[in-house]
């Protein structure tokens, strides 16, 4: 018996246009994946003895994997609220901001604030539910943030504010 853990909080349903058609194109080409292996699944199927047959196994394995990724978007889309106008105040952090930040030993960082769906640590996209842009949100130029992380607490200083992309 496995050991119980509350439910996780619903994530928010709000997503960038971009995010939005990259979801889109993952499941159309999860269909197209799907089909090569199916495909590769019967052909191992087709070798004998399935106990012991390690392309079946895996072949079984991603398909589950497939299946279960798509049967999540498939759900997830038709809910997602696509955000495309930029906030009445501009100045002020909201959804899909970019935002430049210095925290106190000198050194910058910018972040683009995301729904959870497309968060990105390589894109520095980070998600609207992480503790980080709870605390940047509504926030403007030269406020000061306290975000609580593992190692206690950081105080980062808002740099700029953008709804384009900061270089």
């Amino acid at each position: 018996m496995g050991r119980y853990r509350l439910p996780q909080p619903p994530a928010s349903l709000y997503i960038t246009a971009e995010g939005y058609d990259s979801l889109r194109v993952e499941l159309k080409a999860l269909w197209v994946r799907r089909a090569e292996v199916t495909k590769a699944l019967a052909a191992a199927a087709a070798e004998g003895d399935r106990s012991e047959n390690a392309e079946y196994i895996y072949r079984k394995k991603e398909l589950g994997g497939i299946d279960r990724r798509i049967r999540y978007l498939q759900k997830r889309l038709p809910n997602l609220k696509v955000v495309i106008e930029p906030p009445s105040d501009p100045a002020r952090i909201f959804f899909g901001a970019w935002v430049r930040l210095e925290d106190e030993a000198g050194e910058e960082v910018i972040y683009r604030i995301v729904g959870p769906d497309e968060f990105d640590t390589e894109k520095v996209f980070i998600s609207m539910d992480s503790p980080m842009a709870k605390a940047l949100i509504k926030k403007g130029i030269d406020d000061e943030v306290e975000v609580s992380i593992p190692a206690g607490k950081a105080i980062y200083y808002v740099l700029d504010v953008s709804y384009q992309p900061l270089l």
